[in-house]
C-alpha cells in the first residue's frame, strides 16, 4: 500500500535539520565534514548551508559554521510558553538556596525529559546537564518521577520508542525492574537517582502533576553521592521536594 503523501517526511526539511544538528554538535564544522557525516553531496550541503545562513540560522567563521543567536530567541520563547516555567522558577531558586545543591525543573516532551530551568546552590557540582538538554526519562530522578505519573499506555509507547539504554552501569535497563520502581515511586511520591545518570552523583525528583494526576514536569535536587546519602537523601530532601511541588501544583491550578 502506498504511503499517504500527507504523512511522508519532506526530505529537504529533514536534511536542513540534520545539518543544524551536526553544526550544533561540532561548532566550526565545514561543508566537507558535514557532507561526510551525513553521506551527502557537498553541493547539496552547500545549498542548504547557504540557505540557512541567509535566513540567519548559521554564522560562518573562517571555513566553518556555527549556530547563530537566532536560536536563543526561539529557545527563550519556547520556554516561556510552557506553563510550568514561570510558576516553578522561583521555587527552583528557593530550593537551590535552601539545599546549596543543583536544582532542576524538567518537562516531558515527545517522550523524553527536557531541562527547562536550573538554579545553583553554593556547593552545587557541575555535570553535563544543561538547559534544553533532552534525556531518556528512565535515566534520572526527575524523568522517573514523570514517567511514573503518566498513563500506562503512554509509558508503553515511550518504552517501545526509546528502549532502556544505559547512561551508566547503574541505569535501570530491565523493563520488569523499571516497572517495579515506577510503582514504588507512585506509592511514595518521589524518585531516587543513585549514580544512574552520572557516576558519583545522587538526586531526588518529585513530579508536578495536573488536576488529573498526570505529571506535566518534575523538580529535582542533585549533588555528590558522598553528600546526598542517609536521611538527607531518603527523608529530608524528599520532604522539601514534596512541599515545593505541592505548592507549584496549587499555584498552577489557580494561575
Amino acid at each position: 500500500m502506498a504511503t499517504d503523501a500527507r504523512h511522508r517526511p519532506v526530505e529537504t526539511v529533514e536534511t536542513a535539520f540534520d545539518i543544524v544538528d551536526v553544526v550544533k554538535r561540532s561548532e566550526g564544522v565545514g561543508i566537507t565534514a558535514i557532507a561526510d557525516e551525513l553521506d551527502l553531496a557537498k553541493s547539496t550541503v552547500h545549498r542548504h548551508v547557504k540557505t540557512l545562513e541567509s535566513r540567519g540560522l548559521l554564522v560562518q567563521e573562517g571555513d566553518g559554521y556555527r549556530l547563530s543567536a537566532w536560536f536563543l530567541d526561539y529557545g527563550g520563547h519556547v520556554r516561556k510558553q510552557h506553563r510550568l516555567y514561570d510558576v516553578a522558577k522561583p521555587k527552583v531558586e528557593e530550593l537551590a538556596a535552601e539545599t546549596d545543591e543543583k536544582v532542576w525543573c524538567v518537562i516531558e516532551e515527545h517522550g523524553v525529559g527536557v531541562h527547562v530551568y536550573g538554579a545553583e546552590g553554593r556547593h552545587s557540582v557541575k555535570t553535563h546537564a544543561r538547559v534544553g538538554q533532552r534525556t531518556h526519562l528512565h535515566q534520572f530522578a526527575a524523568g522517573k518521577a514523570i514517567l511514573a505519573h503518566l498513563p500506562d499506555e503512554r509509558i508503553e509507547r515511550i518504552l517501545e520508542e526509546y528502549g532502556l539504554s544505559a547512561q551508566t552501569d547503574k541505569t535501570i535497563t530491565d523493563r520488569t525492574a523499571l516497572r517495579e520502581e515506577l510503582e514504588t515511586i507512585r506509592e511514595r511520591g518521589y524518585a531516587f537517582n543513585r549514580e544512574e545518570s552520572v557516576i558519583g552523583v545522587h538526586a531526588v525528583g518529585a513530579p508536578v502533576r495536573d488536576e488529573s494526576g498526570t505529571a506535566i514536569g518534575a523538580i529535582s535536587v542533585a549533588g555528590p553521592a558522598n553528600r546526598l546519602h542517609g536521611e538527607l537523601m531518603t527523608d529530608e530532601l524528599p520532604a522539601l521536594l514534596l512541599g515545593a511541588t505541592n505548592e507549584v501544583e496549587i499555584n498552577l491550578a489557580h494561575s
